[in-house]
């Protein structure tokens, strides 16, 4: 009898077990206090016991959905959501209970890129973020949350990463992506709804290694790494997209902003297909639509040996003229000759969330882009440039032109005088009598000084086509 009953504890203890590792779980983007895009189908998906009934119920309408594992115990479905609101509650069952609770619903957007889009608003060691602390301290607000994904790279596309969601309060934001952070609060300001920041970033990357690998495939100059790679070059391309981008596809979201290309400076011809490239990429796996996708500049910085970056801030430009549903956040006035981490980041997420407002939730009343190389005509030996995005005009604020340079057919430039007029820029050179191109901010590291009268930057620009050198 004693044997008997040994036998019996034993037997429940282990279905007891089973029952427990058999319950419904969802992957880790998923979890207490995460944000869910409004007004969407939003998918959601998990693991349960091979070909269980998933029984998911909604707070917000009360409506239950149901799906069927498969037979690894894989489910997904998606859940209309309402406008924004919350908090709110899902209930998951199998036949045991599980509860997300907290759950906003608003808008959401993923972050990524390398260093500049990792500094966090604590700064790196040595590197400040301007007004960090006071940020940091009155940072608490109950309508944004934030979710970081934590670093991984691997041949073979991963299902989950590790990153939690968390609330909008000091200790989580001043290790929180500082460029995110400035965008998503202003996002939130503006148009009073919840908002759900996921930043998913790794300093000094390659845009490839964010790239899944049949995008890579259209590249026939590139090697993807071995498929038996256990530590792999954080630059070897699809690495950082199967660790910190793949586990989270499909999950409901209104955009993407990216900053990233110091790595790449030295391929501008590449790297404009490339930057077409990850959209079209992520794009296509989403599968909803042509989502926004914006991105900064890289600012300027006093690089050594290599090709000039102004040519991959022309590359960056350009893209935003020819890439569906882009925008390009200018940086020429707050890089810094020493430091390749600009330490105004409430600049660059500002300027980001400015494209975002007017572009995706269609603001008015206020600019999005500074001004941008129109046309340019020639008078005897002055060149006349007009821009576009400057309505009510150009302004230097005081400061002189001193970035303009103007060269003949002999392609040789020399410092030009530049003033403004009512009509555009006016530039020439008592060296130069018959120019035939004008080139702005064309260096390395340049404090930019020309801007429209909303107070927004113009890129370096050059109006020749000449070759790369």
């Amino acid at each position: 009898m004693k044997r008997q009953i040994q036998i019996l504890l034993i037997t429940s203890l282990f279905l007891f077990s089973a029952r427990l590792e058999a319950k419904v779980k969802f992957s880790s983007i998923f979890g207490d206090g995460m944000v869910l895009q409004q007004k969407t189908e939003a998918a959601i998906w998990g693991t349960a016991s091979e070909k269980v009934t998933v029984t998911v119920i909604t707070s917000w309408n009360n409506k239950t959905y149901e799906t069927k594992a498969d037979g690894e115990g894989k489910w997904r479905l998606k859940v209309e959501t309402p406008e924004a609101g919350g908090p709110y509650s899902i209930t998951f069952s199998d036949g045991e209970e599980v509860i997300l609770s907290d759950i906003l619903i608003g808008e959401v957007w993923v972050c990524s890129g390398q260093s500049n889009m990792e500094m966090p608003i604590k700064g790196y060691n040595s590197q400040p973020v301007l007004g960090s602390n006071k940020t940091i301290a009155t940072s608490a607000n109950p309508e944004i949350r934030l979710f970081r994904v934590k670093k991984q790279k691997t041949v073979i596309p991963q299902e989950e990463f590790t990153g939690e969601w968390t609330h909008c309060e000091p200790e989580y934001v001043a290790n929180f992506s500082a460029t995110a952070y400035y965008f998503g609060k202003m996002l939130q300001s503006v148009l009073k709804v919840p908002v759900g920041i996921i930043c998913s970033s790794w300093g000094g990357t390659d845009i490839l290694a964010w790239t899944s690998e049949n995008s890579i495939k259209q590249y026939d100059w590139l090697k993807l790494p071995p498929k038996d790679q256990e530590n792999p070059n954080t630059n070897a391309p699809t690495v950082l997209f199967n660790g910190m981008i793949n586990p989270m596809v499909g999950y409901g979201m209104r955009g993407v902003i990216w900053y990233q290309g110091e790595h790449n400076r030295n391929e501008p011809q590449n790297y404009f297909k490339y930057m077409q490239g990850i959209m079209d990429d992520w794009r296509s796996l989403w599968n909803i639509g042509d989502f926004p996708f914006y991105y900064c500049q890289i600012a300027p910085y006093g690089y050594g040996k290599g090709l000039n970056s102004a040519f991959i801030r022309e590359v960056q430009q350009q893209v935003s003229f020819t890439a569906k549903n882009s925008g390009m956040a200018c940086l020429m006035d707050v890089g810094e000759e020493f430091c390749i981490h600009p330490k105004n980041k409430e600049i660059t997420g500002h300027r980001m969330a400015y494209i975002a407002l007017a572009k995706t939730y269609n603001k008015k009343g206020f600019a999005y882009s500074g001004p941008v190389y129109k046309d340019m005509s020639i008078e005897g030996s002055v060149v006349k440039l007009t821009f576009d995005f400057a309505e009510n005009g150009l302004t230097t604020f005081g400061k002189p032109l001193t970035n303009f340079t103007i060269a003949g057919e002999d392609q040789k430039f020399y410092p030009a005088n530049a003033y403004l007029t009512r009509e555009g820029i006016f530039v020439s050179s008592p060296r130069v009598n018959k120019p035939v191109a004008v080139r702005y901010a064309w260096k390395n590291f340049v404090v930019g000084e020309l801007y429209n009268t909303e107070g927004l930057p113009a890129s370096s620009f050059r109006t020749d086509d000449w070759e790369i050198k």
